[in-house]
């Protein structure tokens, strides 16, 4: 054998296990992005799709969609007006808290409106969100439950209780987080 066939076979491999080694890291590092930015979303999504892979590039999807939206803050007079409406939405609670609640979905579902998330559907709202809110969604998801149950007078007060709470908790991320509405989760 040549010295160049020695330094080929020698070359070439390093080169293929180099290359291996770099798309390994890089599917290691994506995958860990995609579960810090995702918390509970990653394992829901992959639990619910055909495997890791899909549920990665459903993800993946979701944040292309997000970067194409035009997501905004509230100005600070919209914000306040906000905080003023949850607060009655809130405060109703004691003497209609099934309406409270209906409320609670209408003003959630405004606020996205008005940061710039469209809101045709609840399945995409999710998907939307999760870019973002990963965190919550599952306090949605229950919250909306509630909600549906509560078009059909099927929902206890505590029950509604508990939705309102979850709805809080997506209100105050949309809302900035930076305020309390409402005080305890008990003041529901």
């Amino acid at each position: 054998m040549s010295t160049t066939e020695t330094l080929i076979a020698i070359i070439v491999p390093i080169v293929v296990i180099l290359a291996l080694i770099t798309l390994v890291t890089w599917f290691v590092v994506r995958r860990r992005r995609l579960r810090e930015r995702f918390g509970p979303e990653y394992d829901r999504a992959v639990r619910s799709g055909d495997g890791r892979l899909s549920a990665e590039r459903e993800l993946h999807s979701r944040e292309k969609r997000h970067q194409d939206l035009d997501i905004r803050e509230l100005p600070p007079g919209a914000r306040e007006r906000y905080a003023e409406d949850w607060n009655r939405a809130q405060q109703e609670f004691v003497d209609h808290p099934d309406r409270s609640v209906t409320d609670a979905d209408r003003l959630v579902t405004q606020l996205m409106r008005d940061r710039g998330y469209p809101t045709e559907g609840f399945e995409q709202r999710l998907k939307d969100l999760s870019v973002e809110h990963a965190h919550t969604l599952e306090q949605y998801r229950a919250a909306h439950d509630v909600g549906r149950r509560n078009e059909n007078g099927e929902a206890t007060t505590e029950e509604l209780r508990g939705a309102m709470v979850h709805y809080r908790a997506l209100f105050q991320e949309l809302l900035g987080g930076t305020q309390r509405h409402g005080g305890s989760p008990h003041a529901a």
